[in-house]
């Protein structure tokens, strides 16, 4: 119920408040009293425990004290007992003048009668119950028995006993003022571990010199201890590494030793102080080592996360060294965790190098194998997943090393029709890729994909192929070979009489059954998200014809099951693809021929067939009119081609290649300038200072083995902000002419939000009792009440709270100050402003690609949509562009539209923005927004998509409030 606190000195103690229950009265005194002289010992128990939270809540039960000793402290139940000891911690044991009272004498002879029990627990409790006094008068007579204690038989009085006497030797060192010297005989003789450990620890924190004499006389025997022992060996390790430098081999190989410990929690922690010790290349290495192997052999996955995230930060401060020990990384994908194996293959791109990639691309095809041959439904969505990682981190350790591009083009070539839909479409995104950057392999690529075209069943992979297949079919031996398979992909000629006379030919022969013919099919229910962010059920009849129905369209060419499956965007890109081949053909003919007119005359006919078959009633949807008109534009292409040759040759091949080639190098400028922005910069001058850290203070240096670091990394403070900053986030929570003053500065630390607030007394009077309440409205929760205490005249006090976050949401921060007097029944209370805690603080810029983005926004049900409009003043001076970038900053989301796709001037903007919470909520937005004009004001809409509804609406507001506070 009462802790020292870190920060504090060991006189203050900071104390648990307990809420009461608010079905329960408060007993009064002459209750209380008669249970502890006539009740049993339950009542007695219960009794107990409402004096203890009486007085921990402030009430007065100063008579009551004398009663516990006479009717109470005598007791042998052990439940009682231990009541007893929380009693004595919370009990007010100075009179009004500050003197120690009379009845103390009786709480210190029970107590060394305690010290003194048969009974081991009493014992043990005793002693534990020790070292949060802090009254000297009280302790002093207990140093006898307490010193007794420690050669007891039992460990468990032992090692509380060496706990009491450290507690004792901290807070009042003159009362056993040869405590060192006791522990290290104690350490010497004692054969417990945990006594030893608790000994250890004491030497650690007040003699270390004798600690580390122990370390020196016991090094051999460090492997052997157990793992208490050990993380006590590596503390001491950590604590005294600077001030003993000369010892630095001695501790280097005992955590070497520790290293190989079966326990992992020593392995981690030995790692840890390892690289703190040394940035021998050696030793990092095999801190290294260590990490990946509690990494590969853990079964939680948490611990595996944060064992590669270490690692992770280890590869950063030593680059290059740990490039050797990228295969035994690998061995973590074992685990059937998929975050795990993303945080793990992240790992491993950034430890590829020219010597090993070969070695990492046949470990990923060999788990790529694995997940194509899978079986079983709920196994074969995990392998989806890992599989299209796979893909992912393949695509990108082959843009970076252009040597294997070859090889992984060939594995994605071959193993693509056996991949689902997603990960077949991030395969021929990548080879799409690559025929633009390596133009010597492009001629590999069109031989692969025309032998496995047939093989490809989804409109994305097709549309992929067939954009490939028409952009880098250059040779006439290749056009053939690509009309020839484009023509088996197709099938029978023309497209709609072909359909009608299977239909025919079906009816004839009875496979289309004797089923009655329905004019209408029922569609399911659906749910939609309307503008607001509410639900919606729609529910539709969709016109079918019967011909559609008999027909079999997984029997059927590729090319024409996707047509009438209604998916005429991928008829266009075929009609596009024809068109492309039928010039580029005529350019290397260079005059009309009987094989060009050929081809021309087919291609035409192909594409009145997409539009016809769109129009008839073999599909269920109608052809839409962008794609009529795409193909339709085709087709007079062709017809005019023989007058606009040079136009159209521009058109169709020069301005398609190269807008995909800056859309490429648009991509890759993009992710060297990111990977720029991330690398350490390791560039030194020739006229910078060298720091020798045997010589350096103790406030500079590596921190990894410093305890104050790892508190500031803790609270937050690591970072350490200038002044002028911390102004920003400060807030007036009263008014300068309120008789308490306040005000706050709120740090934001990702899940905790730290309040450091400034209570300032204006009058010239004391004011008794002052505390602040606080109270929230969102995903937010008080951690501990600030305590209350009393203010002299014109005075301040600094007051600390801790808040916990949970979620991406805006929270609110309401309270007021309570105090009294100056009066004795005076009572005040004052309001205080609120504190909005914004929620930027928690969302950062992120980037993923148009395929996950898509299906994000598939998947996401909450929408919000914010209309944009600004007047014609403030769009003077703007671009759409500029607009882009202020509504960017003001939602910290990322741009991923393509800078290219951006550049040029046009009246029309739209534009895919990211973010994502450090939470791992992700925020999708997709803005249009147009000017027509100079003179026009910019008008359009955002839409917002979320998760959850809090993102979607305070996004939402977030954007509202940018609108009005234009750059001017």
């Amino acid at each position: 119920m009462m802790a020292t606190s870190a920060g504090k000195p060991p006189a203050e103690a900071c104390y648990m408040l307990i809420h009461p229950s608010l079905d329960v009265e408060t007993p009064n005194l002459q209750i209380l009293k008669r249970n502890l002289e006539r009740g049993t010992d339950d009542i007695k128990v219960e009794a107990l425990q409402q004096i203890i939270s009486g007085t921990v809540q402030g009430e007065n039960y100063d008579q009551l004290l004398m009663h516990v000793i006479r009717f109470v402290m005598p007791t042998r139940n052990k439940a009682l007992k231990k009541l007893l000891l929380f009693y004595w911690e919370v009990c007010p044991k100075y009179a009004a003048d500050g003197t120690l009272k009379q009845e103390t004498i009786l709480i210190c002879n029970a107590l060394r009668n305690d010290l003194q029990h048969p009974n081991e627990y009493i014992r043990g409790a005793t002693l534990r119950f020790l070292c949060k006094l802090r009254e000297a008068e009280i302790i002093e007579p207990l140093i006898g028995p307490t010193r007794e204690c420690l050669e007891h038989r039992h460990a468990y009085v032992r090692k509380n006993a060496v706990i009491a006497v450290a507690a004792i030797h901290r807070c009042l060192p003159h009362l056993i003022p040869d405590a060192p010297e006791l522990m290290s005989s104690f350490l010497a003789a004692e054969a417990d571990m945990t006594c030893r450990r608790n000994a250890l620890a004491m030497l650690t924190a007040s003699a270390p010199v004798a600690a580390v004499h122990w370390l020196k006389e016991n090094a051999q025997l460090v492997a052997s201890f157990d793992e208490l022992l050990q993380l006590a060996v590596i503390d001491l390790i950590r604590r005294c590494a600077r001030d003993f430098a000369a010892e630095k081999t001695l501790f280097v190989r005992c955590i070497f030793e520790l290293l190989g410990a079966p326990a992992s929690a020593v392995k981690y922690e030995a790692a840890t102080s390892l690289v703190g010790l040394t940035t021998n290349p050696a030793a990092v290495k095999a801190a290294a080592a260590c990490y990946i192997s509690l990494a590969a052999k853990e079964s939680d996955n948490n611990v595996k996360i944060i064992v590669l995230e270490r690692l992770d930060q280890l590869r950063t401060r030593h680059e290059g060294i740990l490039d050797d020990l990228v295969m035994d990384l690998l061995r973590v994908l074992s685990t059937p965790d998929l975050g795990v194996r993303r945080k793990a293959l992240a790992i491993v791109m950034k430890l590829a190098s020219r010597r090993n990639v070969n070695d990492v691309i046949a470990m990923l095809r060999k788990e790529l194998s694995k997940t194509v041959t899978s079986a079983g439904d709920q196994q074969q969505d995990k392998s989806s997943d890992y599989r299209l990682l796979l893909i992912q981190t393949i695509h990108t350790c082959a843009g970076e090393f252009p040597e294997v591009a070859a090889d992984v083009v060939d594995l994605f070539l071959d193993s693509i029709s056996e991949f689902g839909a997603s990960s077949a479409t991030d395969a021929i995104i990548f080879v799409r890729e690559v025929a633009e950057k390596f133009p010597g392999l492009r001629q590999n690529i069109i031989k692969h994909l025309v032998s496995s075209f047939l093989d490809f069943k989804t409109g994305k992979v097709i549309r992929g192929a067939l954009w490939i297949l028409g952009e880098y079919a250059e040779s006439g031996a290749e056009i053939r070979d690509v009309w020839t398979k484009l023509r088996e992909a197709i099938g029978e000629l023309p497209l709609l009489a072909a359909e009608q006379r299977e239909l025919e030919s079906a009816k004839e022969s009875g496979e289309a059954g004797d089923k009655p013919y329905e004019p209408t099919v029922a569609v399911p229910a659906s749910r939609r998200v309307l503008p607001d962010g509410t639900y919606a059920t729609e529910s539709a009849l969709t016109a079918s014809a019967s011909a559609s129905t008999a027909l079999k369209l997984d029997t059927k060419p590729p090319l024409r099951a996707v047509l009438l499956h209604s998916d005429f965007f991928t008829g266009t890109v075929l009609a596009s693809t024809l068109a492309k081949l039928v010039l580029r053909f005529a350019r290397l003919e260079g005059e009309p021929s009987e094989q060009l007119n050929s081809l021309r005359a087919e291609a035409v006919l192909i594409m009145a067939g997409v539009i016809r078959v769109g129009q008839s009633t073999f599909v269920s949807n109608a052809i839409d009119e962008d794609s009529y008109d795409r193909v339709l534009a085709c087709i007079r292409a062709l017809e005019y081609m023989d007058e606009d040759a040079a136009v159209l040759t521009d058109a169709f091949i020069s301005d398609t290649q190269s807008a995909f080639a800056r859309l490429v190098k648009g991509e890759a400028k993009r992710e060297r300038e990111e990977k720029k922005l991330h690398s350490k910069e390791t560039a030194v001058q020739v006229d910078d200072a060298i720091g020798f850290r045997l010589v350096a203070k103790k406030s500079t240096g590596d921190a990894d083995d410093s305890i104050e670091r790892d508190i500031e990394l803790a609270t937050g403070e690591a970072e350490g902000r200038a002044a002028v900053s911390k102004l920003d986030t400060v807030v007036q929570l009263t008014g300068f002419s309120d008789a308490v003053y306040a005000e706050a500065y709120v740090c934001v630390n990702q899940y905790d939000i730290l309040l450091d607030i400034m209570v300032v007394n204006q009058t010239n009077t004391m004011l008794r009792n002052l505390s602040i309440e606080f109270s929230t409205v969102g995903d937010l929760k008080l951690v501990e009440k600030p305590a209350s205490y009393t203010l002299a005249p014109y005075s301040f006090s600094s007051v600390k709270a801790s808040i916990k976050v949970s979620s991406t949401e805006t929270g609110l921060i309401f309270g007021n100050i309570v105090y009294d007097g100056p009066g004795v029944n005076d009572s005040h209370c004052i309001v205080l402003n609120d504190i909005r805690v914004d929620i930027m603080e928690y969302i950062r810029p992120a980037r993923c690609d148009e395929t996950q983005f898509h299906a994000m926004w598939t998947e996401f049900e909450w929408e919000n949509k914010v209309n944009m409009s600004t007047t014609k003043e403030a769009a003077e001076n703007l671009d759409l562009r500029a607009y882009l970038k202020h509504i960017m900053d003001a939602t910290n989301m990322a741009c991923l539209t393509p800078e290219n796709a951006l550049a040029g001037d046009c009246g029309f903007l739209s534009a895919n923005l990211y973010a994502r919470s450090i939470f791992g909520e992700d925020a999708l937005a997709n803005i249009s927004i147009e000017k027509p004009t100079d003179s026009s004001p910019i008008t359009g809409h955002i839409r917002i998509r979320a998760k959850t509804q809090g993102i979607a609406l305070n996004l939402g507001d977030k954007i509202s409030a940018a609108k009005v506070s234009l750059p001017e």
